[in-house]
């Protein structure tokens, strides 16, 4: 495991926006973050379409993203800032650790993903790694992805054959619907 990252002292200060929909969590988080010495919250909004026009007022370093916001969910936020090539690096968190939250959130252009129970140890080491280019996903997501990798994935044409097995088809009825011949034997 890489060692924590540490705050320079010579270094401009990250600028950081907190949106999360729960007012608890926003301040809680920005109560961590305020007294860094090498962190600023620039802003905070508390759903969707606030947050994407705060970072593009704001354009902070790191944004703290809820994934579920009211009026825009954070992950069409973080389309949408992506899409605009927005240069603000965004880390989702959230109380939803399922791969599939996982995996949308880092095609959208996620750098990091954490959970609400994360340690204000984490949630400030991942700030100060994904400002610095790296992705950060905490060991318990990794494992998660790591397990879902060694799980076989079927193509569409393979669900479609499953789902027709799960009919009671047979290979025949399953080849004439899919217009495909069964095999011969020998």
């Amino acid at each position: 495991m890489k060692p924590k990252s540490m705050p320079r002292a010579n270094q401009a200060k990250i600028r950081v926006l907190v949106a999360d929909d729960h007012p608890v969590v926003r301040h809680g988080i920005i109560a961590n973050v305020k007294p860094q010495r090498d962190m600023t919250v620039v802003a905070e909004a508390g759903d969707g379409v606030e947050a994407l026009g705060r970072i593009k007022d704001q354009l902070p370093d790191v944004v703290m993203l809820d994934l579920r916001m009211p009026l825009m969910d954070g992950l069409d936020v973080l389309k949408e800032a992506s899409t605009s090539k927005l240069p603000s690096k965004v880390i989702i968190m959230t109380t939803f650790e399922s791969e599939e939250d996982v995996n949308r959130a880092m095609k959208a252009g996620a750098r990091g993903y954490l959970l609400k129970d994360s340690s204000q140890e984490e949630i400030l080491d991942a700030i100060r790694r994904v400002n610095l280019g790296e992705t950060y996903l905490p060991a318990r997501i990794l494992r998660k992805v790591a397990e879902s990798m060694r799980k076989p994935q079927l193509s569409p044409r393979e669900m479609e054959v499953l789902q027709w097995v799960a009919a009671g088809k047979t290979n025949k009825e399953i080849g004439i619907q899919l217009f495909i011949a069964e095999a011969k034997a020998g």
